[in-house]
């Protein structure tokens, strides 16, 4: 993994819009070479105003939609419908408005009472359309993440079980933290990404994020999102950066 690229940003709205170029460069990289574009969405409020942005008529023509397939990070257990539910986000602020193809994007049903089963359907979806060779993890083109005041990413969290599998692509995750269950992508799989773009915003998450660029490896499964032939970006707005050396700034 190369070094990790750092942006910093005055605000929710330069972010979101300085992702939406890295999203529509890597997808018309894949349109000229005529190959899938796959990508993972993460939810929260976060990556919110990012969606609008993908979804909008000025976004539109931009993207070769046909050729984009969209998968979840992770999920709560919950219906499609629910105010919880990741895929109810980003149903409302992308994919009802997107001409992307209702067939391309691949929800999670994580709502499941049988979760096991649940994971094992997702994996088969994974592999369907990104036809990893035996024994290899899927590559997904891009996955987009956030981050916790607690250093969480996706569904992992502190001393989450998850963060130890590694041979499943797909596993029920329960966070103690909230007394729930989720399913997620796993730690192997999204290290197979080629790239990784995390977005943080708030000053409350400013300690965390200096120790997660600059402290000591492993405190917070953040720092567990090393893809070794991939890059991770760290775009992040003013009040996240505070704490950051200028040497961390890049």
């Amino acid at each position: 993994m190369t070094k990790p690229e750092i942006r910093t940003f005055d605000d929710l709205e330069h972010l979101s819009w300085a992702v939406a170029a890295r999203f529509e460069e890597l997808a018309c990289i894949k349109a000229i070479e005529k190959k899938t574009f796959t990508a993972a969405l993460s939810g929260g409020s976060t990556p919110k105003l990012l969606y609008e942005i993908l979804g909008s008529p000025a976004f539109a023509g931009r993207v070769r939609w046909p050729n984009v397939h969209l998968f979840q990070v992770d999920e709560r257990c919950v219906g499609p419908d629910d105010p919880d539910s990741n895929y109810r986000l980003i149903r409302r602020a992308m994919l009802e408005s997107s001409p992307l193809p209702e067939g391309n994007f691949h929800r999670m049903a994580a709502e499941r009472p049988d979760r096991e089963q649940a994971a094992r359907d997702y994996t088969e979806d994974l592999a369907r359309i990104l036809r990893p060779a035996p024994g290899e993890f899927p590559r997904l083109e891009l996955v987009l993440l956030g981050m916790g005041p607690d250093g969480h990413t996706a569904s992992f969290f502190p001393g989450s079980a998850a963060l130890d599998e590694q041979a499943a692509w797909v596993v029920p995750n329960y966070a103690e933290k909230l007394n729930a269950f989720r399913l997620t992508l796993t730690l192997p799989v999204l290290n197979a990404a080629a790239h990784v773009i995390f977005m943080v915003t708030g000053t409350d998450k400013a300690a965390t994020l200096r120790e997660v660029l600059e402290g000591p490896a492993e405190l917070f499964p953040a720092q567990r999102i090393r893809p070794a032939r991939g890059r991770v970006s760290w775009f992040v707005d003013g009040g996240a950066a505070q704490l950051l050396s200028p040497a961390a700034r890049g």
